[in-house]
């Protein structure tokens, strides 16, 4: 471990705020690092920006976003909540409907998820920011980016995102224990007039004791050193090669879902994420039986099916330091538990078809 108070401290703070802006691509967004988790991150956007009774419009299409929004109710705020299928994307068009309605502009924000761990869905967040545009809305765009900052393309500038948000446990490759949030110099302007509670999560205090390259309170040490190794991998690979080895290996995973026979839980091609593929199981299959045998059996890790999902989908994650063979790996070990569950599954189909797909789309090797 290492002084955090040491006159030597400040360097390693420093690097890792300013490199974070090139995962965020931002030139203006400011990044502040907190012991905590994206849950944290949703937190420290809120309170720092807002004030009790602020009314906010959000989108509900999975256990995350319904999770954000609850997080803001408890903080007071009141969410004017667009309902759609778990399955399905943000709707860009019902966000500019309904901004179009508050003539008054009470609505201070918009709150989406960029990818909806619970069902592998990435929703464009570009179109969201027109469809404000198009609603000449003044309101905040506050992002959950927790399992898409650091593999999915990300565009806090271009797109007008606000607040971007993120943890340090899919994309940055750490353990759980860092939030993660960016923040734009419109957001920041809010910081003094917002009237939300708050105490460990005040941007004030993070602003002061960040100038001088320190840390309010103790920072989550051991993960800062992590982060830094992180930010150089990935700003080593580039984001570009990133984003791009990401989606060819969740084009295998997806080929494997195919061969299987079963379908995703993305309703529409489009929404297909990159990082989490969320698989439906058979009629009569318990989904978390499945999970269960590939962890007791097979020593894999497979993601449940959350709430409205529960038994009808497992989640297979495919984000961070990850190549070819791992996945493979990954569909072996899903191929075993299925049969084990009882679904009909001829082995080696999955792991075929993605094998066939990345030998027929080399990597890029750095």
């Amino acid at each position: 471990m290492e002084d955090h108070r040491s006159s030597a401290f400040p360097h390693l703070t420093q690097s890792l705020l300013q490199d974070l802006t090139k995962i965020f691509h931002t030139v203006d967004g400011r990044p502040f690092i907190f012991p905590a988790t994206g849950s944290g991150g949703w937190e420290a956007a809120l309170v720092n920006t807002l004030s009790p009774g602020d009314r906010l419009l959000a989108v509900r299409n999975g256990q995350f976003s319904a999770l954000f929004i609850n997080c803001a109710e408890r903080h007071g705020l009141k969410v004017d909540v667009i309902d759609v299928d778990w399955g399905d994307g943000v709707p860009p068009r019902q966000i500019e409907t309904a901004l179009k309605a508050d003539a008054g502009h009470e609505i201070k924000g918009v709150l989406i998820v960029h990818n909806e761990t619970a069902t592998g869905v990435t929703s464009d967040v570009a179109a969201v920011r027109q469809a404000m545009d198009a609603a000449m809305h003044p309101a905040l765009l506050y992002v959950d980016g927790v399992s898409s900052i650091g593999s999915l393309e990300f565009r806090m500038d271009a797109w007008g995102v606000d607040l971007a948000i993120t943890g340090s446990q899919k994309g940055l490759m750490l353990p759980a224990g860092l939030g993660i949030i960016c923040v734009s110099q419109k957001a920041l302007a809010l910081v003094e007039s917002a009237r939300c509670n708050r105490c460990f999560f005040d941007l004030r205090d993070m602003i002061k004791a960040n100038q001088g390259g320190f840390f309010p309170y103790t920072p989550a040490l051991s993960l800062l050193f992590g982060l830094r190794e992180s930010l150089d991998m990935l700003l080593e690979e580039g984001m570009e090669q990133v984003f791009a080895r990401h989606r060819r290996l969740a084009d295998g995973v997806r080929a494997a879902v195919d061969a299987w026979g079963l379908k995703v839980c993305a309703s529409r091609p489009e929404w297909n994420s990159d990082t989490v593929t969320a698989v439906m199981v058979p009629d009569g299959i318990d989904g978390a039986q499945i999970i269960d045998l590939a962890f007791r059996r097979h020593n894999l890790a497979l993601g449940a099916g959350l709430t409205k999902m529960a038994g009808k989908l497992f989640r297979i994650g495919h984000m961070g330091d990850l190549n070819d063979l791992m996945v493979l790996g990954a569909l072996g070990g899903v191929e075993m538990a299925m049969a084990d569950a009882g679904v009909k599954v001829e082995f080696g189909s999955g792991v075929g078809a993605a094998a066939a797909h990345f030998q027929r789309t080399p990597a890029a090797h750095h």
